[in-house]
Parts: structure tokens; sequence; C-alpha cells
């Protein structure tokens, strides 16, 4: 999952572009179905709880994005990866953040490891 660093989620790159703010913020249909799974299933979402929420998410993806960019052009690089995104949570004070995502990505890896390892055996076998 890693991105391309200049794509920025900011929109203030000091070269006059500016990004739609289509564009700039989550899909309000994908924010209001996360919110829902959370809340008991006769609660309604109001137009304005969704779009504050959307604008508070995107806003928040943008912040740790930033960061690990930062991170990744001191570097030299031109990826952000997940662990940038770790480092970027940590160092911006979010370890309650960082700390499940470093987990999550541990046993994703290993997962794909496990696939890998999997499809390998699958092709010797055919060669």
């Amino acid at each position: 999952m890693a991105e391309d660093v200049g794509a920025s989620g900011s929109n203030n790159d000091g070269g006059g572009s500016s990004i739609k703010e289509q564009d700039r913020l989550l899909p309000i249909a994908n924010v209001g179905r996360i919110m829902k799974q959370i809340l008991p299933p006769n609660a309604k979402i109001s137009k304005e709880a969704k779009e504050t929420m959307q604008e508070c998410a995107s806003e928040f993806i943008s912040f740790v994005t930033s960061e690990a960019s930062d991170k990744c052009k001191k570097e030299r690089r031109r990826t952000v990866t997940g662990d940038d995104v770790c480092w970027a949570l940590a160092t911006l004070g979010l370890d309650d953040y960082a700390m499940p995502l470093k987990r999550y990505m541990h046993k994703h890896r290993e997962l794909e490891g496990d696939k890998a390892a999997t499809n390998e055996e699958q092709h010797k076998g055919i060669c």
C-alpha cells in the first residue's frame, strides 16, 4: 500500500494550484457506512454529522501522510510505506494508533508470506 510522495493531501503547495474538494475528501458514502457500523441499527446520522466526520477523517489522513512524506523526502525516497505511516503516527504522539497498525501490518505480512510460499510450491509442481 505505498503511495507516491508527490500526491500530498495539502492544497497549499505554493504553486497556486488547488485540489478539488471531491479529490481531497474521503467519499461521504464510505464515511457514512463506517459510522453506521458502530451505531445501533435504528440510529440515524445527519448529513452534517457525516460531512463533519468526512472533513475530520480526511484532515487526519492528510496530517499523518504529510509527516510520513516529509520523512521520505529527507531520506530521498519517493514512496511512503506503511512503516512510514506508523513512524509518523508515533512521532505525532498518536501511539494509540501506531501500535495496533504495526500489529496489523505484521500479521498482514505474515499472511502474504504464507500465500507467496504456497504459490511458489504450486508453481514448482507445474514446471
